[in-house]
């Protein structure tokens, strides 16, 4: 059986990448993340490189032709008999519109995962998260940034997605092993050594 690519999106904080790794750790599938990938844009300290560190550390989302850039390179590389696992790519509706294009052409199995939180819920999750210094913009006015990108664009990219049929909704407002076993049922994961 042919292993599923798999997406998770959601709000900032929503749990994302917490049930990607998790996924991961119960499949050994790799996960891969469109910010993994500019970071590494930014670390080779071209003019581009620093342009995108000013939009990232300003909590601003990055223009989507460069997260579909990344995005497309990390696709593309799977090999057939592998499998992937995206972290928070999606996030604007042109994105959105190259993801569910280069889905359908490449015509393998596809499961997006949109975890739903409350935006109270993303401000404590992220004031825990500041506060043990995991990321550098999680700064409170990067944070209320963030949300008014995600209401201004991935709220959007969302529904697209939903009105074609492919998204799965999972409520991310419950403990993290739950929600981890509910993916895994979804995507029919018996045991912690993946399909």
């Amino acid at each position: 059986m042919e292993k599923p690519i798999v997406f998770f999106i959601g709000k900032p904080g929503s749990g994302k990448g917490t049930q990607a790794e998790l996924l991961a750790k119960a499949t050994g599938w790799p996960v891969v993340g469109t910010s993994g990938g500019l970071r590494e844009i930014v670390a080779t300290g071209t003019a581009a490189g620093h342009k995108l560190k000013e939009t990232m550390d300003s909590g601003a989302l990055t223009p989507y032709w460069i997260a579909s850039y990344v995005y497309l390179k990390f696709l593309f590389g799977v090999a057939d008999d592998s499998t992937i696992i995206f972290d928070g790519t999606s996030r604007t509706l042109p994105e959105t519109k190259i993801v569910a294009d280069s889905l359908k052409w490449i015509g393998r199995p596809f499961f997006i995962f949109h975890l739903t939180v409350p935006d109270e819920e993303v401000h404590g999750r992220i004031a825990l998260r500041r506060e043990n210094g995991v990321r550098v913009d999680d700064h409170p006015e990067a944070v209320v940034r963030r949300l008014e990108a995600y209401y201004a664009d991935t709220d959007s990219a969302i529904g697209y997605l939903r009105a074609e049929g492919m998204l799965t909704e999972i409520d991310g407002h419950r403990p993290i092993e739950v929600i981890a076993a509910e993916v895994k049922s979804i995507l029919k994961i018996e045991s912690s050594t993946g399909q």
